[in-house]
Parts: structure tokens; C-alpha cells; sequence
């Protein structure tokens, strides 16, 4: 049962509002604009590293990974934008048409202005030997799997007008190819780096809800004993819009989660975005090519000086190999006596190679994959020494953390067109899919219509939460945050909850994270044997 026929109210006069010709001409023509923008870009960036995509396989396999990413990012846009909007639409603060495009707007600028630290940290929760083979077939494998099984379900729910999260969706299916790689390479489980850090990211995604619930909760009770207008408490009648002070909040409000959500959840499909170009055209996007040569001179220096120190600290064993020991580390965390010279190794070549080549845009198409690959063994290694009890003096130390910052730079760089072209995609989202999470929202929650009061308080919850994980690099919800705050504020103003809809959100969140792995392992397993 669709949770948006669980509500026993008269429907909204808002909710009724349809697109006509014109607005369905709009749309396609952004649209249309928006993916014209998207490949001319893309064919610019190409061109400009000297690379020639030639019509056929490749470039095929480049197109369809971009759709279909940027159709996460769309079908995102249904789920997750459409709680922004969803308190400022029920409670006639602004109208539905001019809501959409004001959210659109912000969210744009929030994926515009973004850190780029949430992409980079969803990205980390992939196998690392995945990561260093993104150009292979394997590679390919795991992007398809992890973009069609988030769709799958992210569509399956929406339909069903559940405000799922994209971001739970998206961190199950990362979960799951983990453990089918895993599986097909003859070991269970995820290795000692990626279990750390989904175990950060889970801490993050639980605990936020509870955040959201608790203080729209106490928001609300400490507003109905300061707040005289009791108009604000009632639900909306018809197109009342509220009184100015509560309106200008929701606006407010709206503005902030909107921007938020762009900040923090647009990030995710920039983090798989960017994994696609680097699979596929390497040479353009595997490393920051526009460095200027004082960058690259800058990066020369600091490899240099720490292998000349990582040296000081000993020698390989007789045919050992330093990217299988760092990755090794990686997988198990356990620092042996070959650690310390293979990092020193590695960074040596890394050195070599750039002394070799004099500029970052210099570097040849066929080291290009390996001097990325070095880079992201490198900054991978000595950011869980940084966690580790190692002799390292202090100067060697000062150049391995220089080492990594200026690594961080050269390889998770993100190109302005991919920011544009993603919060495009979720605004345009947005547009076709707000209807049915806006009716979940304003009146499948509680037993009572949401009113002017509650629909503050859990925009306000909501935008502070995630504007704080963002600002510490968590990916979380904004679906789950602002729902547990509407949940909260049911519960503080004593209406009550419609359980149907709560067990059906409860039962669609529980299940999401079993259902996403299985759709991912299935599906990389099947790609594996099909690439």
C-alpha cells in the first residue's frame, strides 16, 4: 500500500496543482540543455589533455555511466529534494512551482560551493584494490552495479511514496560489492580501511535521525510555551499562507536545507561521477592536470625529501613488491618491517616520475593510471599511520603529511562542469517528483495535518543537522533527518503518529540496506562474468 493513501485528510489544494504544457516544455528544454551542457563540457576537458576518444566501445561505455549516474542524481532529486520543499509547500509559506526552483537554486549553489570532502569519503568505502583497477573491466563492474541497484531501489521506494534515503541506498550497494568482490577473490568481509570507515559513515547516518527526532521535539515545545499566536499551531486552511514571522522562517529554512542537501548529498553523485571518468578517460581526470609547473615543482619537492628519509628507515626484502605491502596494510592494518621502505619506494617513483616529466600535464597517457594509482597508496597509507604508533621522527613526518595534502589536491579534484551538471540533475528531479514525498510529509506522519509551528521547527532541526555533518565530511540523510523531526514534532504536540505509515518508513528504511547489498553483489557478479 502506497504510504500517501494512508492519510484519512481532504487533499491539499497545493497538492492538486499539475504542470501544464508550458511547465512539461520547460522541463524538457532544461533537460535537453542541461545534457548538452554536460557532454560539451566533458568533450572540452578531453580535448584540452591531448586525449582522442574515438566512436565505438569506449566512448559508449563513457556515455551510458554518465546517464545513468546522472540519473541517480535525478531520481535523488525525488526522494531527498523533495524533503526541502516538502513544509514549505504544505503549510502555503511559497507555492509549490516557485518553491521547486528556489530549492533548485540553493541546491545548486550548495553542490557549487561544496568541500568535495563527503564525495571523496563515500568514494573511500569501495574495495582500495577496486579503486587502483577503476580502468579495468572489474572496475566497470562495480561502477554499473552500484549506479542500477541505487535506481532500482530509489525508484521502487518513491513509487511507493516513501521518503527513503539515497544515501543509505547508495552506502548498501557500496557494501555490497565489497563483499561480492570480496567473496569471488576467496575471502569474506571488507577489508580493515573500508570497515573503519562504514563504520564512521553508519555512525553518521543512525545517529542523525535520532538528533532530528529529540530536538524538533524539544524545538517545538519550547516554542509553544514562548509563541502567543496560536495560529501557528493549527494546520493550514486552504491557500492561507502563514503569519509573516513563520513564513519568513520556513523560508528561510527551506533555503538552508536546500543548500545543505546540495553540500552534502549532491557530493555523492559527484564522487561517481568522478570514479566513471577516471575508469574511462584517465589521462583527463585521473589527476589534476591543470597544476601550474611551480604546483608540480611544490609536489617534486615534498616525495623527494621523504623518500631520501623513508629510506633512512631500512631496506626491502629480496623481491618484495611495495604496492602489494601498502596494500596489504590497507586490507589488515597491521604495520610489518617492509611498511615504512615500501611507502618510501613508492614515493620514489612517484618522485621520478615527476622530475622525469617537469609538468603534471607533460605526463604520458600510459603513466598517467599509475602515477594516480601511486598517489592514492601513498595519501591511503599515511593517513592510517597517522592513526598508528610509528617511530617516525618528526621531519619525516612533516614531509609525509605535506605528501598528503599536496596528493589530495592532485588526485580528488573536481571539475566545476560535474558540480553544475549534477545539481542540475537534482533540481530537475525535484520538479517531476515532489508530489508524492510532500504528501508523505505533510500529512502521512502524524494523525494530524503538519501545521505552520511544526513545519519550522523540523526545516530548522533539519538544516542545522546536516549543515554539521557536511561540515565534518558525514554523509547523511536528508530524507531520514527531516522525517524524524516532522515525527518528532507529531509527538511533541501530542497529535500522535499514523503507525501504518511510520511501520511502512521503518520496514522501507530496515530493509534498504540488506536489499541494496543484494541488488549490488547480484549485479557485480553478473557484470563480472558478462565484461
Amino acid at each position: 500500500m502506497r504510504a500517501s493513501r494512508l492519510t484519512q485528510f481532504p487533499i491539499s489544494p497545493v497538492l492538486r496543482e499539475t504542470h501544464g504544457l508550458k511547465g512539461r516544455l520547460t522541463f524538457f528544454l532544461l533537460l535537453a540543455g542541461a545534457l548538452v551542457f554536460t557532454f560539451v563540457s566533458l568533450g572540452h576537458d578531453i580535448r584540452a589533455s591531448g586525449t582522442t576518444l574515438q566512436p565505438g566501445w569506449p566512448m559508449a561505455i563513457l556515455v551510458v555511466a554518465l546517464l545513468v549516474a546522472l540519473s541517480f542524481e535525478f531520481i535523488n532529486g525525488f526522494h531527498d529534494t523533495a524533503n526541502a520543499v516538502a513544509t514549505v509547500i504544505y503549510t502555503n509559506a511559497l507555492p509549490p512551482r516557485f518553491a521547486v526552483a528556489w530549492s533548485g537554486v540553493w541546491n545548486f549553489l550548495g553542490v557549487l560551493f561544496s568541500s568535495g570532502a563527503v564525495a571523496f569519503a563515500i568514494v573511500a568505502l569501495l574495495p582500495l584494490d577496486l579503486l587502483l583497477e577503476v580502468d579495468s573491466s572489474a572496475g566497470l563492474a562495480m561502477i554499473f552495479a552500484l549506479l542500477i541497484a541505487s535506481i532500482l531501489w530509489n525508484l521502487g521506494t518513491w513509487w511507493l511514496g516513501l521518503p527513503v534515503s539515497s544515501s543509505h541506498t547508495l552506502i548498501g550497494s557500496i557494501v555490497g560489492i565489497g563483499l561480492a568482490h570480496g567473496a569471488m577473490a576467496g575471502h569474506l568481509g571488507l577489508s580493515g580501511s573500508a570497515w573503519s570507515q562504514l563504520l564512521t559513515v553508519g555512525y553518521a547516518l543512525l545517529l542523525s535521525p535520532v538528533v532530528g527526532f529529540f530536538s524538533a521535539f524539544v524545538l517545538l515545545r519550547a516554542m509553544s510555551a514562548s509563541l502567543r499566536n496560536r495560529t501557528l499551531f493549527h494546520a493550514p486552511e486552504g491557500r492561507t499562507p502563514p503569519p509573516w514571522r513563520i513564513r519568513g522562517l520556513l523560508i528561510v529554512t527551506c533555503t538552508g536545507v536546500s543548500f545543505a542537501h546540495g553540500s552534502n548529498d549532491g557530493q555523492k553523485g559527484i564522487g561517481l561521477i568522478m570514479l566513471i571518468l577516471i575508469a574511462t578517460v584517465p589521462l583527463a581526470f585521473a589527476v589534476d592536470r591543470a597544476h601550474s609547473p611551480e604546483q608540480t615543482r611544490h609536489l617534486l619537492a615534498v616525495p623527494q625529501a621523504s623518500h631520501a628519509q623513508l629510506q633512512r628507515t631500512g631496506s626491502l626484502a629480496p623481491g618484495a613488491n611495495p604496492q602489494q605491502v601498502l596494500l596489504a596494510y590497507q586490507q589488515d592494518q597491521h604495520a610489518g618491517p617492509d611498511l615504512l621502505p615500501s611507502l618510501g619506494a613508492v614515493v620514489g617513483d612517484i618522485a621520478t616520475r615527476l622530475e622525469r616529466h617537469g609538468e603534471m600535464a607533460r605526463v604520458p597517457s600510459e603513466e598517467v593510471q599509475e602515477l594516480r594509482n601511486d598517489l592514492y597508496l601513498s595519501v591511503e597509507t599515511i593517513r592510517l599511520l597517522d592513526r598508528s604508533e610509528q617511530n617516525i621522527d618528526l621531519e619525516t613526518w612533516s614531509n609525509l603529511q605535506a605528501l598528503r595534502s599536496g596528493g589530495e589536491q592532485t588526485i580528488r579534484f573536481i571539475p566545476v562542469w560535474v558540480k553544475v551538471a549534477v545539481a542540475l540533475a537534482l533540481g530537475l528531479g525535484t520538479l517531476v517528483g515532489w508530489r508524492r514525498i510532500v504528501t508523505t510529509v505533510g500529512e502521512g506522519i502524524g494523525k494530524a495535518p503538519l501545521t505552520y509551528a511544526q513545519g519550522a521547527a523540523a526545516q530548522l532541526v533539519a538544516m542545522l543537522t546536516i549543515g554539521a555533518a557536511d561540515g565534518f565530511g558525514l554523509p547523511v540523510s536528508t530524507t531520514h533527518v527531516l522525517s524524524s523531526g516532522v515525527a518528532g514534532t507529531m509527538a511533541a504536540n501530542g497529535s500522535g503518529l499514523q503507525w501504518p505509515t511510520i511501520r511502512n518508513m521503518l520496514l522501507a528504511w530496515v530493509l534498504t540496506l540488506p536489499a541494496a547489498i543484494g541488488l549490488a553483489a547480484g549485479l557485480y557478479w553478473l557484470f563480472m562474468k558478462v565484461l
